[in-house]
């Protein structure tokens, strides 16, 4: 049985989500100086798992609700997602925090624009247009640095990594609007997870480090914060319709912001402020799209 509609609490953890999601873009920022990226990547990946059964036990979906007719399918996804991870954490290495996260945003964008190459969803303005705003706030963003020979290879490296999670990202969403018409969203989050666990572990050999205790805090804090948003997020679309919740997508912009200005006294640059509202509003265009084609081929 479906839950009730409850539009003020679904928004409430919709917000809730982002501010998780935050946390767990803090904590690998702190740490991704001196542990490997694998490592990171890993216990992000085992401390998420610890939120994530245990809310699937309480929905009686664990072990039962794992089981899936579509292995090809969950693994094409989770490859996608895990290696979006991978170059997500790269780039908040490299990258303010407020940047990479905005770079990300490009990801509903990319996302339009492969339902057309990959679903052969029609190319309408509404998506020519967000693909041309978002790309022309990324150009705004380093186009300061690159003119005056001042972006360093470390930056335009993030900046690209931040690209390919973005891209990644796309490919993987792509991929869930086709499971989520037979598979449950605990299987798909969870497949993910697991996958993201074994690319890591890939990565022992080239050398991981024993963590001090704060070290070691920040990376369990990155698994529970970003285990916890997942789930928070998915009780958000039970108690609130996806337009409802649209509007508030946008404001997960502000806490890597503010983490930047209050925790890692990083200062917000002129072209940051100039990108932002492009590369939302191309965002905005896209998922707007996106929404209306998802009402005219409703999920059976």
């Amino acid at each position: 049985m479906s839950a009730p509609a409850n539009p003020r609490l679904g928004i409430g953890l919709r917000i809730l989500s982002g501010i998780l999601m935050a946390g767990m873009f803090v904590c690998v920022k702190a740490v991704s100086e001196e542990i490997p990226l694998g490592e990171i990547v890993f216990f992000r990946s085992a401390f998420a798992l610890i939120p994530l059964i245990v809310f699937l036990w309480l929905r009686r979906e664990f072990p039962s609700g794992l089981a899936t007719k579509r292995p090809l399918g969950h693994l094409l996804r989770a490859s996608f997602g895990a290696l979006a991870l991978f170059a997500s954490f790269a780039a908040i290495a490299r990258l303010t925090l407020a940047e990479a996260i905005l770079i990300a945003q490009l990801s509903p964008i990319l996302m339009a624009m492969a339902a057309v190459a990959l679903l052969g969803e029609r190319l309408t303005l509404w998506r020519i247009g967000g693909l041309a705003l978002g790309f022309a706030g990324v150009v705004v963003l380093v186009w300061p640095e690159l003119g005056a020979g001042g972006a360093t290879d470390t930056r335009l490296a993030g900046v690209l990594l931040a690209l390919l999670s973005a891209t990644l990202s796309a490919l993987a969403l792509i991929l869930v609007r086709s499971l989520n018409r037979t598979e449950s969203p605990g299987a798909i989050a969870f497949y993910f997870v697991l996958a993201a666990m074994i690319g890591a572990l890939a990565t022992l050999p080239l050398g991981w480090v024993m963590p001090g205790g704060w070290t070691l805090l920040m990376l369990i804090g990155a698994g529970l914060f970003g285990g916890f948003a997942h789930i928070t997020m998915t009780l958000a679309f039970r108690y609130a319709e996806a337009t409802r919740l649209a509007p508030f997508e946008y404001i997960a912009i502000l806490w890597p912001i503010l983490a930047d200005l209050l925790i890692f006294r990083l200062p917000l640059s002129a072209s940051f402020a100039a990108a932002l509202p492009l590369i939302l509003l191309g965002a905005a265009l896209a998922a707007t799209e996106l929404r209306r084609t998802a009402r005219r081929n409703p999920v059976p």
